[in-house]
């Protein structure tokens, strides 16, 4: 029965932590300019069309770094209490863990570098100016 809360509470958190940003379009008037909306939507699925992806590379990162550094720390305390393997398969693991829940509760849900700048380029090209990501 816990293991069973506890999948549907990760999964849910997962989900919250999956909102996407979108382009802020400067307008002076306040409020998206004329046509930014599709505008916005037009150079997404350009970028998508073009390979890129929203989240790709962000994601995951942080499980692997605390992986990496658990397995290290973990060896070191399994050589110390005599069992250097099982040492460092347990703080890999824990360090994973730990980087995917920072990566839930920590990263700020924006693109990735390339996809964002080219939306922004797209925006640009077609008039707009993008002056950030909500």
């Amino acid at each position: 029965m816990w293991n069973r809360r506890a999948l549907i509470v990760a999964a849910v958190l997962g989900l919250a932590g999956c909102a996407s940003q979108k382009p802020v379009l400067y307008s002076r008037g306040g409020g998206m300019p004329p046509g930014g909306h599709q505008a916005v939507s037009d150079c997404t699925q350009q970028a998508k069309a073009a390979g890129l992806d929203y989240s790709k590379g962000r994601i995951g990162r942080n499980a692997v770094e605390n992986g990496a550094v658990g397995g290290a720390g973990g060896a070191v305390a399994g050589a110390i209490y005599g069992n250097a393997a099982t040492g460092a398969a347990a703080g890999a693991a824990g360090g994973v863990a730990a980087g995917l829940v920072r990566d839930m509760f920590h990263h700020d849900n924006g693109p990735a570098p390339a996809y964002r700048a080219y939306v922004n380029r797209c925006l640009r090209d077609r008039g707009y100016q993008p002056i950030g990501w909500n």
